[in-house]
């Protein structure tokens, strides 16, 4: 007997783009066939061009139905009924006006994004979240007739799904990895990553064959001052070293990982030329607040300055900063109304830091948390949620527009008939826009192929048709292709 011709690569991502990767193994042998093939000539820049991802995680679930709120009045009247006493009055909120809708606010703390809004820098993606297939109502959702992300309301599940992009199993390697292990070769200095982070080992930038270069808001590590020990009173130098370990210390199970010996060399190598780099000072006149976020867009600022330094010649580069605290069960109010500034400061001090050194298209930071939370109150603060908001801000995006579908806010009785398709309970929204959608888009811009996107995001299929031109999202300028 003759043995089956086995399946072309061709023929796997045909599969895998019309119905979703089911298995993680079958995504790895993808995405190990694509790296053996070679990198199509299309995913390769115009040379010397720069692009660069950033992703700030507001870790713990950020009530965004308070970022984003919406202001026509019978809209916001019906917020005001939903929230109760998590609604923030008119002189907490700072109004925007999207293009070709009604007009909407940001929080109060965020003038400085509602400015990058009105300017055409900043977009909002409405209730977008995790999924696997596409979920139009809550009956679908209470009788499972759909396929539902795993632990739909954990932190740790959620924090990983939006990390992995693969809801439907647990995974170590993320989309940000996925995506760098495709097109990390555009950079010409191998030794550093593209992949930086400023808090640590995270799965978003973990690849079969790359990791993340772990750095911290002083910029690169030097081993030379490395403790295997915590030290007594060497506060800075334990610091410094934990920084170290968690560069190092990775989930060694994908089949391609190195040895923890040869990523201390590499972390070594890495130091001079980084440290190189990053060393120049920012234009005159830039002005970073004093904040966890932002010194760290500080240090992602220097580093994109230095992307063209003659040792480093990074053309793609990804960012990752996670600032925790957002899980507010409580005094939900006043722990946004601390933390919010904080992150509108930092993102319109490092907008005008790119704008400075002539950076801002060749940049675009987006936001990402665990979930959206509960738009009832549970007394003083929100629960765990599905849907979220999100923001988008670069010169290439296409600004001043909310994408996405931004839901009614009327939220279901606790017993009746349903008013609200979109609301499971409390005003936990199913998501209208898929992650896996926005996770494209971001791909596509940094310099994924099409083609490609089914090994990066294995239900991509589910929502987006690889094979058209269109972008999933439409959110950046038109004249990209």
């Amino acid at each position: 007997m003759k043995p089956a011709p086995l399946m072309n690569r061709r023929q796997f991502l045909g599969q895998a783009s019309c119905a979703g990767v089911s298995s993680i193994p079958l995504l790895n042998t993808l995405l190990n066939l694509r790296l053996a093939e070679g990198i199509a000539e299309a995913s390769s820049p115009q040379p010397g061009s720069y692009r660069a991802l950033v992703c700030l995680f507001l870790a713990g679930g950020n009530d965004s139905f308070n970022m984003l709120v919406p202001r026509e009045p019978s809209a916001y009247a019906t917020y005001l009924a939903s929230r109760s006493n998590l609604a923030l009055t008119d002189a907490q909120l700072v109004n925007i006006q999207p293009e070709g809708l009604p007009p909407f606010a940001v929080h109060g703390g965020m003038p400085e994004v509602a400015t990058l809004f009105d300017n055409g820098n900043a977009a909002f993606v409405a209730n977008v979240g995790t999924l696997i297939e596409p979920v139009f109502t809550r009956a679908e959702v209470e009788q499972s007739l759909k396929r539902l992300p795993l632990g739909l309301y954990s932190h740790s599940d959620q924090i990983e799904q939006w990390q992995t992009g693969v809801p439907h199993s647990r995974s170590g390697i993320g989309w940000g990895g996925r995506l760098a292990d495709l097109i990390h070769h555009i950079n010409s200095v191998p030794t550093v990553p593209m992949q930086i982070s400023l808090d640590g080992g995270n799965v978003w930038q973990t690849g079969e064959t790359v990791a993340e270069y772990a750095i911290t808001p002083q910029g690169a590590v030097n081993l030379s001052n490395y403790n295997t020990a915590y030290e007594a009173n060497q506060s800075v130098r334990n610091a410094l070293s934990a920084a170290v370990d968690s560069q190092l210390a990775q989930d060694y199970s994908n089949l391609l990982a190195q040895t923890f010996n040869s990523r201390k060399k590499q972390a070594m190598d890495a130091y001079d030329i980084f440290a190189t780099a990053t060393a120049p000072d920012l234009p005159a006149g830039v002005t970073f607040p004093n904040t966890y976020v932002g010194q760290r867009l500080a240090m992602v600022a220097k580093t994109i300055q230095g992307h063209n330094h003659a040792r480093l010649q990074a053309r793609r580069q990804t960012f990752f900063i996670q600032w925790g605290g957002w899980d507010h069960h409580s005094e939900v109010l006043a722990g946004q109304a601390a933390m919010l500034p904080q992150v509108s400061a930092a993102i319109g001090a490092f907008y005008s830091a790119l704008v400075a050194m002539g950076m801002q298209d060749k940049v675009t930071l987006f936001t990402a948390s665990d979930f959206g939370r509960t738009l009832t109150s549970n007394s003083r603060g929100s629960d765990h949620a599905w849907g979220s908001n999100q923001l988008i801000v670069g010169g290439d995006v296409a600004g001043k527009r909310i994408y996405g579908q931004y839901p009614s806010l009327v939220v279901n009785p606790d017993s009746g008939p349903t008013v609200n398709d979109l609301d499971t309970g409390r005003g936990r929204f199913i998501p209208t826009t898929s992650c896996d959608s926005l996770f494209a888009e971001l791909a596509l811009w940094l310099g994924a192929n099409r083609s490609d996107l089914p090994l990066i995001l294995p239900n991509i299929g589910n929502f987006y048709n690889t094979s058209q031109s269109a972008w999933p999202i439409g959110m950046f300028k038109p004249d990209l292709g």
